[in-house]
């Protein structure tokens, strides 16, 4: 691995379940040292986003629960796939069959949903059912030409201190049901990195994403360009550097250990 830190960097992404904070009963705790790893990269004057595949609740709630646990962070700065899955739906006439998180619904209030002519997926954890993942089999294969699109495609995460099955596996099922290949919106995709990036008015090469998912976080950040920086927290496990295709720009334990590295390297005069 490069010593990552040592390049210049003008901007930090940063994932926010694994690496902020770890999911459980109550919306969990925040990990050591992460609410003041984020202060004082704010404090230092660099560009910060948070790039998340969260969609079990709003965006606006996701926003609340972190500013109550501590964090500085706003909904002009949180990246996540519900709003840009709006935009594509309206601008290209789409009416969902959702199959999300009924917490994250008041998101896609301003989406038309009767007669359905696409099916909608995400992280919807316990309605997952077979009745409700039948329905959106049979959405599919109604349509001439069936659309899926899928809110991420992780394999898992980390909550209450247990690995879950995340949308991607069910993402897969479907693919497979209907022979239709998903389009995905969020982590990995390429576009959803590029548009934090741009927001932040700096080049691909300028900016360290920093996640706990070795494909979503850093394959992903990669893919665009981005240095992909994997911490020890989350969902991270040691066989995830042994990746047979992706190899971290740098891993550190947490959070607090990238920003200590980035911050002082910025000090010696980058």
């Amino acid at each position: 691995m490069s010593e990552w830190y040592k390049k210049k960097v003008k901007g930090v992404l940063l994932d926010i379940t694994g690496v902020l904070k770890d999911s459980g009963p109550g919306g969990g705790f925040a990990i050591d040292g992460s609410i003041e790893a984020v202060k004082r990269l704010k404090a230092s004057g660099l560009m910060v986003r948070f790039c998340t595949n969260e969609t079990t609740i709003t965006r606006k709630t996701l926003v609340k629960d972190l500013t109550n646990f501590g964090f500085d962070v706003s909904e002009s700065e949180m990246f996540s796939p519900i709003p840009a899955m709006c935009s594509i739906l309206t601008s290209c006439g789409l009416r969902p069959h959702l199959l999300v998180s009924p917490a994250c619904l008041p998101d896609f209030s301003a989406v038309e949903t009767s007669n359905p002519n696409c099916v909608v997926l995400g992280d919807s954890e316990s309605v997952f059912s077979y009745e409700n993942l039948n329905k959106a089999f049979q959405v599919l294969m109604s349509l001439d030409k069936p659309v899926l699109f899928s809110l991420g495609k992780g394999k898992y995460y980390r909550s209450g201190g247990e690995l879950v099955l995340d949308v991607g596996p069910y993402m897969k099922a479907l693919e497979y049901a209907c022979d239709v290949t998903a389009e995905v919106v969020g982590k990995p995709e390429k576009s959803f990195f590029q548009s934090a990036v741009q927001d932040m008015g700096i080049k691909p090469e300028e900016c360290v994403m920093i996640g706990d998912d070795i494909m979503g976080d850093v394959g992903g950040a990669q893919g665009a360009g981005l240095r992909g920086v994997q911490v020890r927290t989350g969902k991270y496990r040691p066989q995830d550097e042994q990746h047979p295709t992706i190899q971290a720009d740098g891993r550190t334990n947490n959070l607090a250990e990238a920003v200590d590295l980035i911050l002082a390297h910025i000090q010696l005069g980058q």
